[in-house]
């Protein structure tokens, strides 16, 4: 290795979407507090042990809004007994577990969404209750002899499975009810849901203390997550995929208007929580466009960041071959901001491979490839690891601990790698080099064909374009009160988020499928309704199901194809 020091920068990208039925209020998927009491909390718990460790942290303005949801209702309920708007989290702490056959029957599935491997079997108690479960709902006729005890101790053991490593370690609390093991009483419920709440309650000032000393950067996402190439130019998703079949769909309606909605919308839910300005943005999905990059410069942000095949591919149209050049921010040349491009390869180690591995000798395994990289890079090369930093830690054992806790901690250490953010990148003044084209794409195999271009989801984008236009009517009739026409605003919002999209499809998951093709309906719906419109009959009917078996569930895409 040379004796230059290698810039490291490890971005985690935190984003669930909007899981509220908004008209109803309810949370229809529990995935936000789960991932806030087991990714969330670990994650700032291994930075704050680090002292000397850097990364950026973004977040989904709309996933800052249903965290800060969920803790103002738990407050609610242990405060005042305020039900609780999300049905699992309900009955956790009912007093007693509703007798009707259908709803236990629902809780039993609920309560196995769970990796089986890392979660249920790691406990021989929950693995045992699951195994029960299992037999229940294949004699369904069973349920009737199903105890309230059995529910409220597998409803227990799901919440402990989903807790974080580091608050299993630190809470005498969590440590007592494993320990404990069944009978768990009403009081013990009551307990686990007051754990929960004091997790929600100070998350997100955990992160905005790290940010203050300088530990971190935080940076945001366009607020409903939305794919801002697709909405400026749907049509620049034939950049890198110029054979894809695309939607009836012209042109997304008012596409530019939406997109600096959502941006404005985000950096003003940003600034709420963080009380800072966001310095970067890391567009939804990494996806990218010369347009998309002109709107983020006038915004004023210094930075972005895509994926390495986004650039490969700009390079090649721009007739540039270097080596080494995803290891340089590149600026083009018609906008004032820095783009950054991930090591998808490194990346994809961390999300795919290294949870089948020891966690020394994945850490050691990745400082070889950074000392390799070390030795061929200029003194300004700047490697960029990028990705979900909630998804991948299920996989690994105790939820990613030991790797975490050895990654931030030798990085740290070691003396020729440079753990550092891209705003004190910037503010080193590395050299940005020049980009004459920029190919739109996303850090998903550099295209957009994770959402669009397939038959389904093409027809997702038709059914947005379709209420897009009813929206633009209505708003412009006049008949809307402005504080009826905002709940609408919001509901499109919900709408155009990317995961609506990212599901459809038949190479993911049957559930999942149902479960986020069944919420985008509702969304629509919804949105229909608030417009003073009949819901078209489409919207009744299911467009898309699911049969594969996609790596790790489907939640995560590498980089590249493989």
């Amino acid at each position: 290795m040379s004796d230059r020091t290698l810039k490291l920068v490890l971005c985690w990208h935190m984003h669930q979407p909007e899981y509220r039925d908004r008209h109803a209020g309810e949370f229809m998927l529990p995935w936000t507090y789960l991932h806030v009491i087991k990714d969330y909390v670990d994650m700032v718990a291994h930075l704050e042990a680090v002292p000397e460790a850097r990364a950026v942290v973004n977040f989904a303005p709309i996933l800052l809004e249903q965290i800060e949801d969920y803790s103002n209702q738990v407050n609610n309920y242990l405060l005042e007994r305020t039900p609780l708007k999300d049905p699992l989290l309900a009955a956790l702490v009912a007093p007693e577990i509703p007798l009707d056959p259908e709803y236990r029957l629902k809780l039993l599935h609920d309560c196995r969404k769970a990796n089986r491997e890392r979660q249920i079997h790691r406990y021989p108690i929950f693995r045992k209750l699951t195994e029960m479960a299992e037999w229940v709902e294949a004699h369904q006729e069973s349920i009737n002899y199903v105890n309230s005890q059995f529910v409220g101790d597998i409803l227990v053991w799901y919440h402990l499975a989903w807790m974080g490593e580091t608050v299993k370690l630190n809470d005498g609390r969590v440590q007592r009810l494993i320990e404990k093991g069944c009978a768990f009483s009403p009081n013990d419920r009551m307990e686990l849901l007051e754990i929960i709440r004091d997790l929600l309650s100070t998350v997100l000032y955990r992160y905005k203390s790290l940010a203050r000393k300088g530990r971190i950067e935080l940076s945001v996402t366009p607020y409903a997550h939305p794919i801002m190439p697709l909405m400026l130019d749907i049509n620049c998703a034939l950049d890198a995929m110029p054979n894809a079949r695309m939607p009836a769909l012209e042109q997304y309606p008012g596409g530019e208007a939406r997109a600096r909605w959502h941006l404005d919308k985000g950096m003003a839910t940003f600034k709420h929580f963080f009380g800072i300005e966001p310095q970067g943005c890391w567009p939804s999905e990494g996806g990218v466009s010369e347009a998309t990059l002109k709107l983020l410069s006038e915004y004023g942000f210094k930075w972005t960041a895509s994926g390495g095949n986004v650039l490969q591919n700009s390079l090649l149209a721009s007739a540039v071959d270097e080596t080494g050049t995803i290891y340089h921010p590149f600026q083009w040349q018609s906008a004032d901001i820095a783009c950054f491009f991930r090591d998808d390869g490194l990346s994809d180690l961390i999300g795919f491979e290294y949870s089948k591995w020891h966690a020394d000798d994945a850490v050691a395994d990745l400082i070889r490839h950074l000392e390799n990289i070390a030795g061929h890079v200029d003194e300004e090369s700047v490697v960029s690891i990028i990705m979900d930093g909630e998804n991948a830690w299920e996989y690994f054992p105790d939820n990613g601990y030991h790797f975490l806790q050895a990654l931030y901690r030798r990085l740290a250490e070691h003396p020729k790698i440079e753990l550092t953010t891209f705003s004190e990148c910037l503010n080193q003044d590395i050299r940005i080099r020049p980009l004459a084209r920029l190919v739109a794409g996303s850090w998903v195999y550099g295209t957009f064909s994770t959402w669009i271009g397939d038959v389904d989801k093409n027809c997702g984008w038709d059914m947005l374009g379709d209420v897009k236009k009813v929206f633009d009517n209505v708003a412009s009739s006049g008949r809307l009160s402005e504080l009826e026409l905002t709940k609408a605003e919001m509901q499109l919002a919900v709408c155009e988020g990317s995961d609506w999209f990212w599901w459809f499809g038949d190479y993911n998951p049957g559930e999942a499928v149902s479960d986020f093709e069944r919420q985008y309906r509702l969304n629509l719906t919804n949105l229909y309704r608030l417009l003073g419109e009949e819901p078209p009959p489409y919207l009744a009917l299911s467009f898309t199901q699911g049969s594969g078996a996609p790596a790790m569930g489907g939640a995560m895409r590498r980089g590249n194809e493989i």
